[in-house]
């Protein structure tokens, strides 16, 4: 261990001895001064780890001092130690950023436990951490050989995720892969679950789980029949693990009552996934119902261009006779201009918001480098989203609908996956162009590589003509075609695309929260 040195700043120091000579058995080095002045000499000539400050001392203050300290080296840890519990010492020592604060007397074993937290912390931390992963890591592996139910898989996914929230600050990499490759495992055996499983959950079952085109009736309405004011967010392209980093945010203003994953239908891609939320159809019965608001992956013109559409229609079938307003926010003045003035939501029972951020940062991974730096990452890619949350508009109108009384629905229409592999895939030039699913006649692909549905209908989807046939891509895959084979797996490989089979794409969360 490198040598840590510690500044032990009292006008009593002597009486001090025995707790120093306690650190120095346990191998730190303890530098002694008696006054605040003393103290502001040492740090200039001197470098410390750590800082133990007495806040009653003739001449400078400890406060003085420390205010002096943070001006001169702000990062350096200070632990203040008083015989006062008065509570604006202790408000004015917390407010200037100090490590920890402890109150005479101290005996020995406090002083070392201060030490270590604020020394050792990220050490213990990562140790525990790594450890107690480890174990788990076993107990993963054998419950994932077992599953057999929707449940079970959401389940373990959200223990994966927790553990990759709480790895990514573990100074181990070899640990990160190892998780890694979990994942990845547990994506092929999810896949050939969905392949086993899925055509069977449009049966009615009241087992099957919740999918997209059965999120409103069974999830949002009977909050709607409560008579309380509805706010429901749809955050596009959202992930289970980038809705649990910014959660804390949104706790701020409401307290969660609910939360669930639901799964997305295939092709987990927003005209599919979102359409079925508003309209509260499989895509067949959509383009059977509505064939003035559905257009086909060939068709021209904007997919998600009629939700609002989609959701009057299913209100009128519900037998719902409310106030709604829909919302979609595609930048930043929008979202601004409907924070700013979002009292005129307050007669709403129902205010619908949909907000197209993320579904803009994984674009923009793929086609701007910056991003691509950015977001390298699944971890890089929480942090960004993080940042944008905590300073969005978004958060802005989460706030306003708390304040005048809104109970809150978060949720999205669809996860995304970062490609790394290709698969290669031909099709004629009406094949439909997302990297994750393809439709279109006669194509030819790689087995293995695919969830494949020869008869659409089967899964409640449109074909596009007689012969149609959809394939969807497995894990972390991403399909590509001969022509200009590696200029095109360069582009895209290491970027989020959505619309295939997997844990990331399909199992994404929904919460129902009440203001606080």
């Amino acid at each position: 261990m490198a040598e840590i040195k510690i500044l032990w700043v009292d006008d009593e120091v002597d009486l001090l001895k025995p707790h120093i000579i306690f650190l120095e058995k346990k191998g730190y080095t303890i530098d002694t001064r008696v006054s605040g002045t003393e103290a502001l000499e040492a740090i200039e000539e001197n470098r410390y780890d750590l800082i133990f400050l007495d806040e009653n001392m003739p001449g400078l203050t400890g406060l003085e001092t420390l205010h002096e300290i943070k001006e001169k080296q702000a990062q350096l840890p200070v632990i203040m130690i008083t015989k006062s519990e008065e509570e604006y010492i202790m408000e004015e020592a917390i407010g200037s950023k100090i490590a920890d604060y402890l109150i005479k007397p101290v005996n020995p074993n406090q002083i070392l436990l201060a030490v270590k937290k604020n020394l050792d912390h990220s050490r213990l931390v990562n140790d525990k951490t790594t450890s107690d992963y480890q174990r788990e890591f076993r107990k993963i592996a054998m419950d994932m050989s077992m599953i057999n139910s929707y449940e079970e898989w959401v389940q373990l996914y959200q223990r994966l995720i927790y553990w990759e929230i709480e790895l990514e600050d573990v100074d181990d990499s070899g640990m990160f892969d190892i998780l890694t490759a979990q994942k990845n495992e547990a994506n092929q055996q999810f896949c050939k679950f969905i392949d086993k499983n899925y055509p069977d959950w449009f049966d009615g079952h009241e087992s099957n789980p919740t999918l997209s085109h059965d999120l409103f009736k069974k999830r949002v309405v009977p909050h709607l029949k409560e008579k309380e004011p509805v706010l429901l967010v749809v955050v596009d392209n959202l992930r289970y693990d980038q809705f649990k980093v910014f959660e804390n945010l949104i706790n701020n203003h409401y307290k969660k009552l609910e939360e669930e994953a639901y799964c997305s239908i295939l092709p987990t891609a927003t005209q599919y996934a979102r359409n079925a939320i508003f309209s509260g159809l499989m895509p067949e019965d959509m383009k059977k119902r509505h064939p003035d608001l559905w257009l086909d992956d060939t068709d021209d013109g904007g997919k998600n261009m009629h939700e609002n559409a989609f959701l009057i229609a299913q209100l009128k079938r519900l037998g719902l006779n409310i106030k709604h307003q829909y919302h979609k926010i595609t930048n930043e003045n929008n979202g601004r201009k409907l924070a700013d003035n979002f009292k005129s939501q307050k007669d709403n029972d129902l205010t619908v918001v949909v907000y197209n951020f993320v579904d803009m940062l994984s674009h923009s991974k793929t086609e701007m480098e910056v991003i691509k730096e950015l977001a390298s990452n699944d971890k890089s890619y929480r942090s960004l989203t993080l940042s944008w949350f905590k300073n969005s508009p978004l958060l802005d109108i989460i706030q306003r609908g708390q304040e005048l009384g809104f109970k809150l629905i978060l949720t999205t229409d669809h996860g995304t996956i970062n490609v790394t592999s290709p698969s290669k895939v031909i099709g004629d030039k009406n094949t439909s162009l997302n990297l994750r699913y393809k439709t279109g006649r006669s194509l030819s692909y790689e087995s293995k590589d695919v969830l494949a549905a020869t008869d659409p209908s089967s899964i409640k989807l449109p074909k596009i003509n007689m012969s149609s046939s959809f394939i969807f891509a497995k894990g972390d895959l991403f399909f590509a075609y001969p022509n200009n084979y590696n200029h095109y797996v360069s582009y895209y490989r290491n970027t989020y695309q959505h619309g295939g089979v997997s844990l990331e794409e399909m199992l994404i969360p929904f919460a129902v929260y009440e203001p606080r």
